[in-house]
């Protein structure tokens, strides 16, 4: 942990800065205050953002980039990518630092998220050389031979989040470029910083300046910009389902080819816990996947449904346990929660709940450490919902909602989960084979948990995306994830134009 408090104490005084990154180059300029969400006093570093002349500079700079790039040999650029990998885990304790100043990610979090992003390189740098090292030969008749290939589709767009700031961010990019696109970034305005310091580390790494280009700056200011531009080739995309339908409607009305939109949207995720579920076991899991990380994960639980038989006794268990977590400053290892990610995100979270207490629905709420009056903390909390509907959007914060359901009621439970439209993670608590098949079998959603918490897909093993409003497709971290950065071409060639078949001349009169 030394060099993890030596970072923190550079952090102090102010030594991040993020800029807009074209070929290599920051803009220069003074910038705007980056401050922590732990302490709204504390300033973290500068960020400089982006204008509308710097994003015309990034799609000339990527267009250019473009054929050196996809001529790029797939084990080379995937040597690249697990190079980056390498720099993350050597610059560890400072990106740690970052998740924590300015995204106000506890320690535990800090490290996992260095580890996602990691692996993400790694992953996509075994699928860029299965993928892309070699052509597909396809079956045919004699005389003809068949190769289906995978090419870049030119240049991607990758907007990320700042729940995730280096872990999904560095996995679209790495996507994309492991597929031989080059990659214009543009990440959350939360978290520039974080963003900064991971493309310097890529370019380190060995991905060309001109292929792989940072804009900070305010979505709904350069986002239009970017996407109704021919010259961007696909997005991918995480965040809210409105901006993902705002930038699917863009991308429908420009002029030029038809291309993907890769997006993970969030969801209203719940988790069935039956009669027969051990209780302390759920509770455990219901708290990580609702209260931990401040609840601002996609995957987090959102409203927990429990058969009415145990809903006293292990909400009672629930209150107790939500007592226990330590909500407070994230630079500590003893914090359990930390804050919410700003003042917006923390006013809309309080609206809810001044709403939910308003109408009698509170059932509990954890204490807050006195230092959380520096900064956007909100402290956990459980209500009571009279039915699943009467959740109308997601709460991105550690606000769980609880329904009940009677016994023989599964089946309806299940298709009102449905109904939501949403579709990213379901939880499951039963210690019966068949109660947990049939919730399984019939709910659509991309990933289920059963008898485990709900957060936290490993890349690789647990390939991360939904369907419905939660999602397009491929998952994150999956095997087919690469798929859509690309597009496929079919070479024929007649060999019996060039004299036939040759490998039916080394045929022996034996054969």
């Amino acid at each position: 942990m030394v060099h993890l408090a030596e970072a923190m104490e550079a952090a102090s005084e102010h030594a991040w800065r993020a800029a807009p990154l074209i070929n290599g180059e920051a803009k220069t300029g003074a910038g705007e205050a980056v401050h922590c969400p732990a302490d709204r006093q504390r300033q973290v570093g500068r960020v400089v953002w982006s204008e509308h002349a710097d994003v015309e500079h990034a799609l000339e700079a990527a267009v250019a980039g473009r054929e050196g790039w996809a001529n790029t040999h797939a084990d080379t650029r995937a040597q690249a990518l697990e190079k980056i990998a390498d720099l993350y885990e050597t610059h560890r304790a400072e990106l740690m630092a970052l998740c924590t100043r300015e995204a106000g990610k506890s320690l535990e979090d800090g490290i996992a998220e260095v580890r996602e992003a990691a692996d993400f390189c790694r992953y996509y740098a075994y699928q860029a050389r299965r993928l892309f090292g070699q052509a597909t030969v396809l079956p045919g008749p004699t005389g003809e031979r068949n190769e289906l290939r995978l090419h870049p589709r030119g240049t991607f767009l990758c907007i990320s989040p700042w729940n995730f700031p280096l872990a999904i961010f560095t996995g679209q990019i790495t996507a994309a470029l492991a597929a031989g696109n080059t990659v214009i970034a543009k990440p959350a305005e939360q978290t520039s910083l974080i963003a900064h310091k991971a493309v310097e580390l890529m370019h380190q790494a060995g991905i060309p300046k001109s292929a792989l280009h940072l804009l900070p700056g305010a979505g709904s200011e350069i986002g239009p910009h970017l996407v109704g531009d021919a010259r961007i080739s696909g997005v991918a995309f995480t965040g809210g389902t409105d901006t993902a339908r705002r930038i699917q409607q863009g991308l429908t009305e420009r002029e030029g080819p038809i291309v993907p939109l890769i997006a993970e949207t969030g969801g209203l995720n719940a988790m069935v816990v039956d009669s027969t579920a051990l209780h302390e076991q759920a509770v455990v899991d219901i708290v990580r996947s609702a209260f931990h990380s401040a609840g601002q994960r996609c995957s987090a639980l959102r409203i927990l449904c429990v058969q009415e038989d145990i809903a006293d006794e292990l909400l009672e268990m629930l209150k107790g346990a939500m007592d226990a977590l330590a909500v407070g400053d994230p630079h500590w290892l003893a914090t359990d929660v930390g804050p919410v990610i700003d003042q917006a995100a923390l006013d809309g979270l309080l609206a809810h709940h001044e709403r939910m207490v308003g109408e009698g629905r509170l059932l509990h709420q954890a204490p807050l450490q006195p230092d959380c009056e520096k900064g956007t903390f909100i402290a956990p909390a459980v209500y009571r919902l009279d039915r699943m509907d009467q959740l109308e959007r997601e709460q991105f914060g550690p606000l769980l909602h609880v329904v009940t359901w009677k016994a023989g009621e599964l089946d309806r439970l299940v298709d009102q989960i449905n109904s939501l439209g949403y579709g990213l993670t379901l939880g499951v608590h039963s210690r019966v084979d068949e109660t947990t098949a049939a919730v399984v079998n019939r709910a659509r959603v991309g990933n289920a948990y059963v008898n485990r918490d709900m957060v936290g897909a490993v890349v690789g093993t647990q390939p991360f995306g939904g369907e419905g409003l939660s999602g397009t497709g491929f998952k994150a971290g999956g095997p087919h994830y690469l798929l859509r950065y690309a597009t496929e071409r079919v070479i024929t060639i007649n060999t019996a134009a060039a004299g036939g078949n040759a490998s039916l001349f080394a045929m022996g009169e034996d054969d």
